[in-house]
């Protein structure tokens, strides 16, 4: 099965003047032809109107948008979706500070205690669920 690809232009509506330029007449135009300062050449009555009924220009033709009707999606902040998760139960978990460095002299018994994940508060879950607003979240969760 063979494809066939034209790379052919068409050919230009009016070309200037030269050796073999072709020109088509004006009122086969779809637009006006306009002077050099943009005014049009002939004014005929005919040229000037249109089929279709004209609204009147008025200040505030911008129609507004309500803000009820357009659903904006909220942005996650992608730092705090790396530090939080969500258990089964919707509860918010987190890990434990302090488990990053120095741990020389951290005895074992608090390095095991500091990787478990623990509950957020619940006086931060609004802080949580601010920057994280699709995360399915319990709050009568214990």
């Amino acid at each position: 099965m063979a494809l066939s690809l034209s790379l052919a232009r068409p050919a230009p509506l009016a070309v200037s003047a030269g050796a073999g330029a072709r020109k088509l007449p004006a009122a086969s135009l779809a637009f006006p032809a306009k002077s050099f300062f943009g005014a049009p050449l002939a004014a005929t009555a005919a040229s000037v109107a249109s089929p279709l009924p004209r609204k009147p220009a008025t200040s505030t033709s911008l129609e507004v948008v309500a803000a009820g009707k357009k659903g904006y999606k909220m942005k996650t902040h992608k730092a705090s979706a790396k530090r939080f998760r969500v258990t089964g139960r919707g509860k918010i978990v987190r890990r434990c500070a302090g488990k990053q460095h120095l741990l020389a002299k951290k005895n074992t018994k608090r390095k095991k205690r500091l990787s478990k994940m623990v509950q957020v508060n619940k006086s931060d879950y609004d802080n949580v669920t601010g920057a994280l607003p699709y995360l399915k979240v319990n709050r009568k969760a214990n």
